[in-house]
């Protein structure tokens, strides 16, 4: 099967309907782009790795297994379009590009359609990809709040239990907490984005409030807008908190997941997966930590 094959066969296994929008998934204007070796996409693949973003150390890591595609979450370049000429001059991104094209394979972005939804419920049901995996990685499958994979109601701990508990699950480094570390937590949401919007980021601490959402486990976090609200909240003895777990950490368990089910994907379109090996490549936390002695 070539490298073309796989990709369509993975697109044809998620809904085609845009989760964002509600429309379907425009070819021309998806993420979900071959952002490096479209001219190698009719070529045999000879493995699959998902991750995701393609770091130097995913491409080396494609490169040692044998794989010609890498499937990503995220863009290459430290852009949302994967944008090369804003770039250009970047002598990171000369060597980037470099080892990229050493290894030769294809890099093909999957984030709309993963988004979108997967059958991966027991009944075959459509589930956000992305945040699926991150509920299995937390061992909250069964905690969910009906099939929303982003807001749970857990076994009752502490916030430094749960932070702990995080950590370990994931296997970060560190993470941020605001709040009360000693407040109890059961109510736990996964909010989408805290940017420092005015409205968005409100609507979300509103909520947290009127829902009793006692923990936002966030992916971006800035120090305006929630973390404000929350620590103020807790000053109150209200018991809100945030736990920061950063946006790669949260999302690189569903391309962890998505390794288990591409097989899946290709044996749907009539292919056979067991010619083409399917690996996780983690990236790791983002994030080093110097603590105060």
């Amino acid at each position: 099967m070539t490298i073309n094959d796989v990709i369509e066969a993975v697109k044809g296994y998620c809904s085609s309907m845009d989760a964002f929008t509600g429309k379907p998934i425009d070819p021309a204007t998806t993420r979900d782009q071959v952002t490096f070796g479209a001219e190698a996409l009719d070529c045999a693949c000879t493995g699959v790795v998902t991750c995701i973003w393609p770091t130097v150390e995913v491409v080396r890591r494609a490169k040692e297994l044998g794989a010609n595609l890498i499937i990503s979450h995220e863009a290459i370049f430290w852009n949302h379009g994967d944008h090369r000429d804003v770039v250009a001059g970047n002598s990171a991104f000369a060597a980037k590009l470099a080892l990229l094209e050493e290894w030769g394979g294809v890099v093909w972005r999957c984030h709309d359609y993963i988004h979108a939804g997967v059958p991966l419920e027991e009944d075959g049901t459509l589930a956000d990809g992305i945040f699926y995996g991150l509920a299995d990685k937390l061992g909250w499958l069964d905690y969910r709040i009906g099939r929303d994979c982003m807001d749970f109601e857990i076994r009752e701990m502490p916030v430094r239990e749960l932070a702990a508990y995080i950590v370990e699950r994931l296997g970060l480094a560190g993470t941020r907490v605001i709040g009360d570390m000693d407040a109890p937590v059961r109510r736990v949401r996964i909010p989408m984005h805290i940017m420092g919007h005015p409205v968005g980021d409100t609507e979300t601490l509103n909520k947290m409030d009127a829902e009793g959402i006692d923990c936002l486990l966030a992916m971006e976090l800035i120090d305006f807008t929630a973390s404000e609200y929350v620590r103020d909240a807790a000053m109150l003895g209200q018991g809100k908190c945030i736990i920061h777990m950063g946006h790669f950490n949260g999302e690189e368990p569903g391309m962890e997941y998505m390794a288990t089910w591409v097989p899946r994907a290709l044996e749907g379109a009539g292919l056979d997966s067991a010619k083409v090996p399917v690996s996780f490549v983690p990236m790791g936390d983002t994030y080093q930590y110097v603590l105060a002695r």
